[in-house]
């Protein structure tokens, strides 16, 4: 089952005689206060639909209405376009694309720009496909870019499958493909490597957009060399001196609120101090887990975000919604209230605080006041994307040692440092005992293990975090571990690490929290390890009882769990774990657990 929208030239004899009066319309608003976000003004204007697109916009839409025309009375209420999501992650919702579209239609988001690289690590192309197909058969518009980097950083990470040139080309034919995902290997980019100019050109000349990622806050002669290699938009940007450097080199800056990303406020000042053209700066998401979807909301969170930041309103609303539809090719599509788009529209009575009343899209109410009013179709999902952690023996609390160098009671070791509501790491150093030639860890530094999934190889990598401020015997263990997605373990005891990552291999994936010996809490993903096709309510109360374990433990960081998924992201700096050691980011290389003494 597929939804598909008959395209503009196929409806365009109908909209005609709409819009003229010579047939009725399907639907028909009145009494709004539409949000034009093409002119960025208020009109007291009647909208028309036909076959789930705008026909006629207009201060009288009477000639449109027919005998079974169904009018919906606005009472003043504002009425804007469905919302966008420029950039963001199916997966790291913890839901399948179905229920994630379930989630976020009542939060008034009826477009999303999807990069599946995630389970691209795991599944690969078929990964993809089982993702792209779903994704078609929702009542809401998800776009898909094809992944551009599974590894992320060749040389410095396994994963399940690897991305080629040659998918990338093939996807390329897919009708749900909309351009290429996030191109993480900056350095790549930068050096002139064949396979990533080689994906990048083969979705220039199918005509589509390239997604960009670049995590250096170099903006020299390497920025420079990135946007000359093609990606158009960028998303990784903490300050407003980053939105300057894209904007100004033809990017998109897209800016993003997710569950533990806080990066709009300090880019927005671009728009609202600076003064800069706000139609190239996009509002994106990335990263929502289902706890923030189903308490706080999605793109209308972010809008209103960035409204309370000091955005005029109307400006933000062209941010999640014209700009990036312009950005991907799609303005004659969707993005507006225009005539022949998409009828994709929202009822608030408050243009600031944004309560999503009534939820339109392609014409049919699709959520009201809250409530999902359509059903979100399930992919019948095959037992190979449903198998897929593979630890190859039962781990003890001696795969989790980290053995001292010979002769020493204590070590100088190198040390992540995780950085509440941000992407990027420091790399910090510290002093660390050593107990019967054992390196422990001390002072809020606790262990951090990358455990092998994909292959049942058994292998282990050791190193040490601090951040978190985990306090007692515990351990957390997830299958979710940007971007290769092996499994990460981070704990103050190694029998409870190893307790945690044998619970995971056990279920096919997912998230433990153990404490004392005891699971405190286990959330289930057994598609890919990375998901659950049950309902976002479920899932997300489950992850409410996961952040409830991490704090019982002594984490008391804002969306500890993004930071601990993170850790192996091997593409933003400055220092990550994977599976084939510790990596310096900066410097794009593997480096030693252990420095000097001090």
């Amino acid at each position: 089952m597929t939804h598909r929208m008959r395209s503009w030239a196929e409806l365009a004899p109908q909209l005609i005689a709409v819009a003229a009066g010579r047939a009725p319309a399907d639907l028909v608003v009145r009494g709004a206060r539409l949000v034009n976000v093409q002119s960025r003004e208020v009109l007291d204007w009647q909208v028309a639909v036909a076959e789930g697109r705008v026909a006629y916009i207009g201060p009288d839409a009477s000639h449109c209405i027919g005998e079974d025309t169904r009018v919906i009375e606005a009472d003043g209420r504002y009425l804007i376009p469905g919302l966008c999501d420029g950039h963001m992650h199916i997966e790291s919702g913890m839901l399948t694309p179905a229920e994630f579209a379930a989630a976020v239609i009542p939060h008034g988001t009826t477009t999303m720009f999807t990069d599946p690289h995630e389970i691209a690590n795991v599944l690969g192309l078929d990964g993809v496909r089982l993702m792209h197909d779903e994704a078609l058969m929702q009542p809401v518009n998800i776009y898909t870019q094809m992944p551009s980097c599974a590894p992320s950083a060749p040389g410095l990470e396994t994963t399940g499958y690897e991305i080629t040139p040659e998918d990338v080309e093939e996807a390329m034919t897919w009708p749900g493909i909309i351009g290429l995902g996030e191109m993480m290997n900056f350095p790549g980019v930068i050096h002139g490597d064949p396979k990533m100019l080689a994906e990048i050109a083969a979705t220039q000349r199918a005509g589509k957009t390239v997604g960009g990622h670049y995590a250096s806050p170099d903006k020299g002669r390497d920025f420079s060399a990135y946007v000359a290699g093609g990606p158009a938009d960028d998303h990784e940007g903490t300050a407003e001196a980053d939105a300057l450097a894209r904007v100004r080199n033809g990017m998109r800056s897209m800016m993003r609120l997710g569950s533990a990303w806080y990066d709009v406020e300090s880019q927005i000042t671009a728009v609202t101090e600076k003064g800069l053209d706000p139609r190239n700066f996009i509002l994106c998401t990335d990263d929502c887990h289902s706890g923030t979807l189903v308490n706080d909301g999605h793109m209308n969170r972010v809008l209103r975000h960035a409204i309370d930041c000091g955005c005029d309103p109307l400006v933000a609303l062209q941010m999640a919604t014209i700009n990036t539809a312009t950005h991907f090719g799609l303005e004659r599509e969707l993005g507006s209230i225009a005539p022949g788009r998409r009828a994709d529209m929202i009822l608030t009575s408050d243009l600031k605080t944004l309560p999503i009343e009534e939820v339109i899209a392609r014409g049919v109410t699709v959520a009201r006041n809250g409530d999902l009013l359509v059903e979100c179709p399930h992919l019948d999902w095959p037992d190979s994307a449903r198998n897929t952690v593979h630890l190859g023996k039962d781990l003890g609390p001696g795969d989790f040692e980290i053995a001292a160098p010979e002769g020493r009671n204590r070590v100088h070791a190198r040390v992540i440092g995780v950085v509440e509501n941000q992407a990027p790491t420091e790399a910090l150093e510290a002093d660390l005992p050593v107990v019967d030639g054992v390196v422990e860890g001390e002072g809020g530094v606790c262990q951090i293990a990358l455990v092998e999934r994909h292959r049942a190889t058994g292998d282990v990598v050791n190193g040490f975090v601090s951040g978190f401020g985990y306090e007692g015997k515990m351990a957390i263990a997830s299958t979710v571990a940007h971007d290769s997605h092996h499994m990460i373990v981070v704990g103050t005891d190694r029998a409870n690490m190893a307790l945690a990552a044998n619970r995971l291999g056990e279920v096919g994936g997912g998230v433990t929290v153990w404490q004392d010996g005891r699971e405190l809490v286990l959330v289930e993903l057994p598609i890919a390890g990375l998901m659950s096709d049950s309902p976002a309510r479920e899932v997300a109360a489950k992850a409410d009882g996961m952040v409830a374990a991490m704090q019982a433990c002594g984490c008391d960081l804002n969306n500890a769990y993004m930071q601990h998924s993170l850790l192996a992201l091997v593409v933003i700096p400055s220092l990550r774990i994977s599976d084939l050691g510790l990596v310096d980011v900066d410097r794009f290389e593997l480096t030693e657990l252990f420095g000097d003494d001090r």
